[in-house]
């Protein structure tokens, strides 16, 4: 069983709110009671908001501001909620895992098809931290020009879905040449909102060290002109054994 979804991008210019009544304010008051009364401690772990741009792994030209909140489990390994906005009510829309180069080495090589190199995205001033100076993110920066990311898109906003449909989508990073260049109108909207220059973080980055090694089994479609889409089959049921 095949999946199709309707693809009109006209419906992006919808509000950006699903269906559904207005929140009563009777729920209002009781999740503002169980804000304060429970811990939620994985989101208060939550330590950094980035903002990047991610392409559609079977369909490059559409291309997506992401809003990355991360949280580091580790030295080698960080996990991020993305949402297409960093307002109120932003969209959920995908999970993107992140791991050292030495975790991902470790990975067997049909895994790592499916991830890609963050390098390109954080010399070429891609990658940005809203309202933060990069001098004083830097050290985190050069981290993470050595890691890879597997980001899952679980809700397609930019084609006007107001539900998350369909199955996920393989997300990949910008590149510098061919399908991966982001749109220039893409960087200047978000430059103009967060009062980012490009061209000064390129230059404010020279002093990363370029990657001595980028696997080039990650980024999968440069090398092989291919790329990877899921899709939604009927099975039959495992049958429960005693």
């Amino acid at each position: 069983m095949s999946l199709s979804y309707a693809t009109d991008s006209a419906g992006a210019e919808k509000t950006g709110i699903p269906p559904g009544k207005p929140t009563s304010l009777g729920k209002q008051i009781m999740e503002k009671g169980t804000e304060m009364l429970q811990s939620l401690k994985p989101i208060k772990q939550m330590s950094q908001h980035a903002c990047t741009f991610a392409l559609y792994s079977h369909d490059m030209s559409r291309q997506i501001e992401t809003h990355h909140f991360v949280t580091r489990l580790n030295e080698d390994f960080l996990q991020a909620a993305v949402y297409d906005s960093d307002d109120s009510n932003a969209r959920l829309i995908g999970v993107e895992y992140i791991v050292s180069d030495t975790i991902f080495e470790t990975l067997p090589p049909e895994e790592q098809k499916l991830w890609h190199s963050h390098a390109y995205e954080i010399k070429s001033g891609l990658w940005v931290h809203p309202r933060m100076p990069d001098m004083i993110v830097m050290p985190e920066l050069k981290n993470l020009a050595k890691t890879y990311g597997k980001f899952w898109c679980t809700w397609q906003t930019d084609r006007g879905d107001e539900l998350p449909l369909g199955p996920p989508s393989l997300m990949m990073s910008p590149q510098a040449a061919e399908v991966g260049v982001v749109k220039p109108e893409l960087v200047k909207k978000r430059d103009e909102k967060y009062n980012f220059s490009r061209d000064d973080l390129m230059k404010s980055r020279i002093e990363i060290p370029e990657s001595e090694w980028i696997n080039p089994t990650a980024d999968y479609w440069r090398q092989h002109n291919k790329c990877f889409e899921v899709d939604v089959e009927s099975t039959d049921m495992k049958k429960l054994t005693n």
